[in-house]
């Protein structure tokens, strides 16, 4: 429906009505508006999308999935120059601007690793992948990496041996209470619980002097349902590589933090960076960890601590002691970044950017190849649209990057070293990965949450025929989470790290989407040798039908941004979110004081003594440092001026779009004002101890890695019990919100 200005309204316009723009948005996605469009322009963006849909081909991206994935693909690899070079050849044929971006980065590959068991009996781990009939790939050896964790140190160390668990903060503290030290000791810790750079990095704060990784089954094998080829699980030999380097610390090149990896960059020497680990790591199968973990005496696991092998779990130390020799290449090779380039055809100077990496493990169908064949469609599709007549009005940049495995390498060097221009110009960032079969999952900046739903709900799930947000909306409803009629805006997650989102949203402030399918089909594939396409199009998406749904739903978003009147932010979700974590902030407090109370209380009367068995080691907890009452009335107080500051916002940008008419140049500010709004979350002094994460809202946790921390600065201080970095964090953050608030405030 065509919204007309009442007559009150038009006696206040300007008479320019050359230079006028009628804008007719409804604030809420329905069958006639589209938020940030007016009611003609809505019409025509549909129109777009009608043909978008119809220009999606998944056994297109099936059949770049196969050549893509077909050798191994991994920084440094010839294959992965070779996919980096055809993709660039494909984007200039679909009308593209084109540039490979070379940046020299470390990436360490293995030449010796060395697992034997010396006590008290003996073993020699087999370290390899076998070859399995049902998967054409997996019988390439040449040039294919072995399993092992980039940015471990070198190291030749014997010791006896400690299971740790998850290898997480609070496993040692349960290690201290029985009386268990590591110091001087091998650990061996399972996968899950935390990211993997965590395990070795909290088992070198304890004095360990090696760190063992390992694929429970129960986490990720057989427990789960069968594995390969029977089944998607993770089979007895498949074994998890991966980065352990400190991202929480920064992402990115360990050298050349802060700065783009050029050929002629500043670098750090590599024993001074601080995101290489100090001991050697190196990841294992469950077939190779059951003899290390069966030859493990002393007390008897936690039950918690128990996973699936056939063994009773032991923590140690000893007598089982291990051998663990490491040692690396440390060169730089080069990375290739792509970037294809379609100029806007009104506001060239604003960028709409989507992302996914190229690099693998080893052939990568799954992660990330599945999300890049599925950016590659929707590159050629907005290509086609812009020959028939439907050029874009601002500039989309596709990036495939690539050295995302070693740590975000390729998109962090890049953001690095044109950030002057990216904080000034870009408009999002919205990345994919990984995809399969399943449920949409959506991550970012709550300022997008509205955009996020009204896509959902246009989007038709290829399984069900209903729409993805209707089909997500049932699982919740089932789980419990939510009210089966419920016909609000689902909640989009806050994001960690993991993906190349991070160096746009945590470092340059930058507004960041993270958009996937997944949840059925299964894993065990991850990070090994049956990262296939032959695992991948037999059980995580066969057909590629949820490629082509990933597609049209990124390919919606992107296309809504670069053609929106108005950019479709809208901050009361931002504030109503922000809230939320406030108030999670502050039953923390609350709960680690009375928690700290009780145990004040309990040691002081000798309970833990007591309770615990004689017959066994054990160390009761020491009284700590009673929780002070902490003045959040800063944060609170900006917290409020941002709720108000955002639904009046959002009402008058509604109402103007509604029934007013708006001056190109007004417009043209409020659309400045929504680009450079996330950057005023981001405070330049950046995160205690990491000031390279700028994001006041959002963080990865640094005891968790990928895991996110909401109000990091404020909650990673009440959990570390540092009280006075906590009332300078509260202020910071009040900052950051008062200053959006502000700026809301002004329009």
């Amino acid at each position: 429906m065509r919204l007309v200005p009442s007559p009150a309204v038009l006696r206040r316009l300007s008479p320019s009505f050359a230079v006028v723009l009628l804008l007719a948005v409804t604030p809420q996605a329905n069958s006639d508006g589209i938020l940030g469009f007016t009611a003609e322009n809505a019409e025509r963006q549909r129109e777009i999308e009608r043909r978008l849909d119809g220009l999606i081909d998944a056994s297109e991206q099936e059949a770049w999935n196969r050549r893509m994935s077909s050798a191994p693909n991994h920084v440094g690899a010839p294959h992965n120059r070779e996919n980096a070079e055809w993709m660039a050849r494909l984007f200039r044929s679909w009308g593209y601007e084109v540039e490979i971006e070379v940046f020299h980065v470390l990436y360490p590959t293995p030449i010796t690793r060395v697992v034997e068991l010396v006590e008290p009996t003996h073993f020699v781990a087999r370290l390899t992948e076998p070859v399995l009939e049902e998967d054409a790939t997996s019988g390439i050896v040449d040039g294919r990496l072995p399993p092992y964790n980039a940015y471990s140190s070198d190291g030749d160390v014997t010791a006896q041996l400690v299971y740790v668990n998850y290898g997480i903060p609070a496993d040692y503290e349960e290690l201290e209470r029985r009386g268990i030290s590591v110091e001087g000791k091998i650990v061996i810790a399972r996968y899950g619980g935390s990211w993997r750079g965590i395990k070795p990095k909290v088992a070198t704060e304890h004095g360990a002097v090696g760190c063992i990784l390992y694929s429970d089954p129960r986490d990720d094998g057989y427990w789960q349902g069968d594995v390969y080829p029977a089944g998607p699980y993770r089979m007895e030999y498949g074994a998890q590589r991966g980065s352990v380097s400190d991202m929480p610390t920064y992402p990115g090149d360990p050298l050349t933090p802060g700065r783009g990896a050029t050929e002629d960059a500043e670098r750090l020497a590599i024993e001074d960076s601080p995101t290489i680990m100090k001991i050697p790591v190196l990841p294992l199968s469950y077939a190779d960890a059951l003899p290390l973990m069966q030859a493990i005496g002393g007390q008897v696991a936690p039950s918690g601590w128990r996973g699936a092998l056939p063994i009773t779990y032991h923590i140690g130390p000893g007598p089982a002691t291990v051998h663990l020799k490491l040692e690396f290449d440390w060169s730089l090779r080069p990375a290739y970044d792509v970037i294809a380039r379609l100029e806007g055809s009104e506001f060239p100077d604003q960028w709409v950017i989507r992302g996914n990496h190229h690099d693998a493990w080893v052939f990568g169908a799954a992660d990330p190849l599945s999300g890049m064949v599925s950016l590659l469609s929707e590159a050629k599709a907005v290509g086609e649209l812009a020959r028939a007549g439907y050029r874009p009005r601002r500039t989309i940049i596709y990036a495939a990057w690539d050295a995302e495995e070693p740590g975000l390498l390729g998109s962090t060097e890049w953001a690095e070293h044109h950030a002057e221009e990216l904080r000034e110009k870009t408009v999002v960032y919205m990345n994919t990965d990984g995809n399969s079969r399943g449920f949409l999952n959506v991550g970012g900046s709550h300022s997008l949450e509205r955009m996020v739903n009204e896509v959902a709900r246009d989007v038709i799930d290829p399984q069900r025929g209903v729409s993805v947000w209707e089909r997500r909306r049932a699982r919740e409803a089932v789980r419990g989470n939510l009210d089966p009629d419920h016909d609000g805006d689902m909640p989009i997650y806050p994001l960690g790290s993991g993906s190349d989102y991070t160096p746009f949203l945590q470092h340059l402030g930058i507004a960041s989407l993270n958009v996937s399918y997944g949840g059925e089909g299964g894993g065990g594939s991850y990070h090994s040798i049956y990262d296939s396409f032959d695992h991948f199009s037999r059980f995580r998406d066969p057909g590629f039908a949820y490629g082509a749904t990933l597609s049209r739903t990124t390919g919606r978003l992107t296309l809504r941004f670069a053609n929106a009147d108005v950019l479709p932010f809208r901050f009361t979700n931002l504030a109503n979110h922000v809230k939320d974590y406030l108030k999670e902030v502050m039953e923390l407090a609350d709960s680690m004081r009375e928690a700290t109370d009780r145990l004040n209380e309990m040691v002081m009367g000798n309970q833990y003594e007591l309770a615990a068995d004689p017959t066994k080691p054990y160390t009761p907890p020491q009284e700590k440092e009673p929780v002070p009452h902490i003045n959040f009335a800063p944060l609170q107080n900006a917290v409020d001026r941002l709720a108000e500051a955002a639904e009046r916002f959002d009402d008058r940008t509604a109402e103007r779009l509604n029934a007013l008419v708006m001056e190109r140049d007004e417009m043209r500010q409020l659309n400045a004002l929504l680009i450079q709004s996330e950057r005023l979350l981001a405070d330049d002094a950046g995160l205690p101890r990491r000031s390279w994460y700028t994001h006041m809202i959002y963080a990865p946790g640094f005891y968790t890695g990928y895991g996110v921390k909401t109000l990091p600065g404020v909650r990673e201080g009440i959990e570390q019990r540092a009280w006075v970095e906590v009332d300078e964090m509260v202020e910071r953050v009040a900052g950051a919100v008062g200053r959006l608030a502000e700026r809301l405030e002004r329009d």
